[in-house]
C-alpha cells in the first residue's frame, strides 16, 4: 500500500513557476516508477511526466517538454514536479500516481493539487 499526498499548487501568472511535491508513504516507494498527471475542467486526465524507479530516466508529454522537470528524493520519499514558463493551458488539478508505466493505469493516486495560471 502506498499513500500519496500532493502539495505546492496555487495561482501564478503566465510565465511564472511552481514546484509541486508528492510525499509518499510505504516501503515500496523506492521500487516504483512515479508519474504526474493532470486534469483540466471538462477534459480527460492526461499524462504529464514520469520518472523511473532509479530516477535515471524521465519522460514528458510533448506539451510540457523543456518547461517541466520531474525528480525524486529517496531520503524524503518525495517526487517533485518543477514547472517553469507556465501557460494558462497548464491550469488543472495535478495528481501524482504509482506505479507508473506507459501501458497501464497506476494503482495509487494522491488527492490532487490545483494549479491555476492566469493570463
Amino acid at each position: 500500500q502506498v499513500q500519496l499526498v500532493e502539495s505546492g499548487g496555487g495561482l501564478v501568472q503566465a510565465g511564472g513557476s511552481l514546484r509541486l511535491s508528492c510525499a509518499a508513504s510505504g516501503r515500496r516507494f523506492s521500487a516504483y516508477a512515479m508519474g504526474w498527471f493532470r486534469q483540466a475542467p471538462g477534459k480527460e486526465r492526461e499524462f504529464v511526466a514520469g520518472i523511473s524507479w532509479s530516477g535515471g530516466n524521465s519522460y514528458y508529454a510533448d506539451s510540457v517538454k523543456g518547461r517541466f522537470t520531474i525528480s525524486r528524493v529517496y531520503a524524503k520519499n518525495t517526487v517533485y514536479l518543477q514547472m517553469n514558463s507556465l501557460k494558462p493551458e497548464d491550469t488543472a488539478v495535478y495528481y501524482c500516481a504509482a506505479p507508473w508505466n506507459r501501458d497501464s493505469t497506476p494503482d495509487y493516486w494522491g488527492q490532487g493539487t490545483q494549479v491555476t495560471v492566469s493570463s
